[in-house]
């Protein structure tokens, strides 16, 4: 059985020798190279195309992020872990949006870090407790800022009498030529009526109005 093959990058010496000190007692481990930032990491991981790459954010030359967004462009069979100790809420974010495995941070312990690398490289996503829960409570703050938006800007809509009543009938579901004949109007008369709806509610088709009069209504 091949070993996983394992590039370390990170800027300062202690780390990378040390993480390499670990992963080198496994049997199934193997630091294949040492990069000190990220365009090293980027230049040896497309030379050596190793199974996992640990990557630090912070780093000369190239951060971990761009390094990260580079690899796997140019090595996307190559997993990468990102290595930090940093736990702000963008750092989590956007490296996971740009293709990382999973976030570690450097403070876990050596036995549940090795299990992490066998998992990742076992197609596993790896997000500690502590990194998932500062990324839930962005994500809550998140939904709570859009809910806030949403309702203050459905405040600022004032529908005139007749856009209520073809809101209502929008909300039950009735096509034009159904509204028209509840409406006793022409079909022409309630395309503009729902032309007009749309501006104010800023959305382009019917499912999109539906979902904003419900609040609104």
């Amino acid at each position: 059985m091949k070993p996983i093959r394992i590039v370390i990058a990170d800027d300062q010496m202690l780390t990378r020798e040390g993480l390499r000190t670990i992963l080198d007692l496994e049997d199934d481990l193997e630091v294949v190279a040492l990069a000190r930032n990220g365009l090293e990491a980027c230049e040896i991981t497309e030379e050596l195309r190793p199974d996992l790459v640990l990557m630090d954010i912070q780093m000369p030359e190239m951060s971990g992020i761009a390094a990260l967004k580079r690899i796997k462009r140019s090595c996307p069979e190559t997993s990468v872990l990102i290595l930090t100790t940093f736990m702000e809420d963008e750092y989590i974010i956007e490296g996971l949006a740009s293709g990382a495995s999973g976030y570690m941070l450097k403070d876990m312990e050596s036995d549940k870090m090795i299990a992490s690398i066998r998992d990742t490289v076992s197609g596993q996503f790896i997000l500690p407790s502590a990194v998932a829960s500062r990324l839930a409570l962005r994500m809550t703050r998140l939904t709570e800022e859009h809910d806030l938006w949403q309702r203050n800007s459905l405040e600022r809509i004032k529908l005139t009498e007749r856009e209520k009543e073809l809101a209502q009938l929008i909300i039950r579901g009735l096509n034009n030529r159904e509204i028209a004949d509840e409406l006793f109007i022409a079909e022409g008369t309630v395309r503009n009526y729902i032309s007009s709806l749309y501006g104010k509610l800023g959305v382009v088709d019917r499912a999109q109005a539906i979902v904003r009069l419900q609040g609104l209504i």
